[in-house]
This record gives C-alpha cells, sequence and structure tokens, in this order.
C-alpha cells in the first residue's frame, strides 16, 4: 500500500512513538490519580463518538436539544477522530456500501487494512448530499469549520486540569493525552477490523458485521455491530437487557431528563420477521444444491412456516397500528387481541427455531436462530 495521507500517518506514528518512549519516565510519577484521570477522558471521548457522532449524527437514531450537542461536539475534541460532518459523512458510505471497494474500510482489504491502514490512503470523495442534514445543524457546522481549535482550547484546557488534579505535567500528558487518545483510537478501529472478523451473525450473516461482548465492554455497546448493521437505525446496538451498552443507557436518561427525544427503536416482531426471512433465504439457497426427499421435506416446510410467521407477524403490527389510534373503549380490547395474536407468534417461532435447529443437524447451514 503506497501512503498518500503523510499528515495522518506522521500523527498516528508520533504519538505511539511517544507513548513506548515516554513509558519509563511516566512510571517514576505513576499515580492512581493519573489512571482515573484517563478513565475519565476516555469514557468522555469515547462516549462522545458513540453517543454523538454515531447514533445522533450519522444514523439520526433520536433527535436532542442544542445543550447535549454541545455537550457532545465539545468532548469529542478528546478523540481526535474528525468533525462530526466528516465523520458522519465517511461512515455513512460505510453503511452505503459495506464489504465493497466504495467502504473507506472495507474488511475485504484485510484485518489491518480495516483497523488502521485505510487512514494513510483514503481519499475522500465528498459527497455533501450524504451529509445535507447535518449541513443544516448550526452548531455541527461550526464545530466543523473550527475543529482545529475546537481540538487545541479542549485539550490544553484538560491537560492543565490533570496536571493540577495529578501535580504531575508528565502524567497529565500522558494518561490523558497519549493514552487516552491510544485507547479511543485502537477501541473505535477495532469496530472496523476485530467486529467486521470474529464474533457471532446474530442478525444478517450475509455482512462480515458480527457481534463482540468484549468489544462492547471497551466501546460502551459498540460491538453489537451484526445487529448494527441489520438495523442502524435503532438507538440501541445493545437490544437484550443483559446486553454492555452504556450509550443506550445514557441515550435513554437523556430522554427522561428532556434533553433528547424521538428515539428510534425496531421493534421485536420486525426483528423476529427479519430473521426468519434471511435464515429462509440461506437455507433455501443451500437446500439448491441438494437432492432427496429429505431436501425437498426441508423446502417444503420452511415455506409454510415461514409465510405462516409472516402472516401472524403482519396480524401483530396491524393490531398495533390500530391501538395507536383507538379510543380508550377500544383500548382494552386490542390489548387483548394483541396479547392474543402475540402468544400464537410466539408458538411459531418457536417451531421455526426447533425446524432450524434440526435442519443444522442434517445440513451444514452455519449459525442458525
Amino acid at each position: 500500500m503506497k501512503i498518500k495521507n503523510w499528515d495522518m500517518f506522521s500523527f498516528v506514528v508520533a504519538y505511539h512513538i511517544a507513548l513506548i518512549a515516554l513509558l519509563p519516565a511516566f512510571i517514576n510519577v505513576f499515580s492512581w490519580t493519573a489512571v482515573i484521570f484517563f478513565l475519565i477522558t476516555y469514557i468522555l471521548g469515547g462516549m462522545s463518538i458513540t453517543v454523538g457522532y454515531h447514533r445522533l449524527y450519522a444514523h439520526k437514531s433520536y433527535s436532542a436539544n442544542p445543550f447535549f450537542e454541545w455537550c457532545v461536539l465539545l468532548s469529542s475534541a478528546l478523540a481526535f477522530e474528525m468533525s462530526a460532518l466528516m465523520w458522519s459523512h465517511d461512515h455513512r458510505i460505510h453503511h452505503n456500501h459495506v464489504d465493497t471497494n466504495k467502504d473507506p474500510y472495507s474488511i475485504k482489504k484485510g484485518f489491518w487494512y480495516a483497523h488502521v491502514l485505510w487512514l494513510f490512503d483514503y481519499q475522500r470523495d465528498y459527497d455533501e448530499s450524504l451529509v445535507a442534514d447535518l449541513k443544516k445543524n448550526p452548531r455541527v457546522m461550526l464545530q466543523d469549520k473550527h475543529y482545529g481549535k475546537f481540538l487545541l482550547g479542549v485539550n490544553l484546557a484538560v491537560f492543565f486540569l490533570g496536571w493540577a488534579i495529578t501535580g504531575s505535567a508528565l502524567a497529565s500528558f500522558y494518561m490523558g493525552f497519549l493514552m487516552r487518545m491510544a485507547m479511543i483510537h485502537h477501541c473505535t478501529w477495532f469496530i472496523n477490523s476485530l467486529c467486521h472478523t470474529y464474533g457471532a451473525k446474530t442478525y444478517a450473516r450475509e455482512l462480515s458485521a458480527v457481534d463482540n461482548a468484549i468489544m462492547a465492554v471497551l466501546t460502551f455497546g459498540e460491538g453489537y455491530h451484526n445487529y448494527h448493521h441489520a438495523f442502524a437505525a435503532d438507538y440501541r446496538n445493545g437490544i437484550r437487557w443483559y446486553h454492555f451498552d452504556p450509550s443506550k443507557w445514557t441515550i435513554w436518561v437523556a430522554s427522561k431528563l428532556g434533553m433528547v427525544s424521538s428515539l428510534r427503536v425496531i421493534n421485536d416482531v420486525t426483528v423476529q420477521k427479519s430473521l426468519v426471512m434471511k435464515d429462509k433465504k440461506m437455507m433455501i439457497e443451500h437446500l439448491e444444491d441438494e437432492a432427496g426427499e429429505l431436501a425437498a421435506e426441508l423446502k417444503a416446510k420452511l415455506e409454510e412456516l415461514s409465510a405462516i410467521f409472516e402472516e401472524k407477524a403482519a396480524a401483530v403490527m396491524v393490531k398495533v397500528r390500530e391501538l395507536k389510534q383507538a379510543s380508550e373503549d377500544q383500548k382494552a380490547n386490542l390489548e387483548k387481541e394483541i396479547k392474543a395474536l402475540r402468544a400464537s407468534l410466539k408458538e411459531t417461532w418457536d417451531e421455526w427455531v426447533a425446524l432450524t435447529r434440526q435442519a443444522t443437524k442434517q445440513f451444514d447451514f452455519g449459525h442458525v436462530h
């Protein structure tokens, strides 16, 4: 690979060298206060990317008031990951062209290319129409226009604050700048590399994106990447109660405080319907190459059960829409109908899971739900 962005290459290499070279000196001034300072700046910088750049700006999965936006835009200077406008532009290209040559950090070009090398090779073909909505946001445009000043102002303020708290300029610089920046960068980059390589393809097996619980912990919920690529509009990445997704919790709490609104959620019926359709497509395509009575029988069962599930799912959604417009007198009966329909849908879902599990014992379908 020929390096095209020498400024980016020099910056990344320089701070990694400084991180190693200054380690012996930092050990002499080590303190747990410096470690705590690192954690605080790491969390603020990392969350500004996940909560703000990613879910608010790139995917518009919720709306925020100006105060919340400024919290994001200012703290994002701790991450050193471009302006919100440019970050969202590149990320939207990634989703529009995932796993193709047009994907800026396509995993098809290799693990390390997707991780970091793309930064040294990427030539942005700026398409204003991709971020037309963000260009109407005066806060986003102000940050983009004066991004260098944002970086300098916020990081100098944080450096002097860390110096005052730790009593050491070196400790503040090492943990509150170098270590913080390296950690945020590599965790972000691992979403592009590791979360397109190792993990579970729970929702979209046709994509390279995977769910990786370890990366979810390090990236405040972003590790549930397969779900995100399947349902990018959802403000949640981890949709189960036990999924570690602090970004989701932060957005939810902010909504209760009146700072954000219009949280977009993909309901469970839509998710299950998508899983059934994708499972059916994958299995039937595989069975096209199989001969014999068993394969023909399985194809027929898949077609029949998926049709039943789709019909029941549609019925549930119709009743849910009716409930939203119903009068108080009608709501009680509609809620009973929805409960009964959901129970019936669950039975069909359980049948589907049992059928696909049984099929995997007879044919090599890989992971199914």
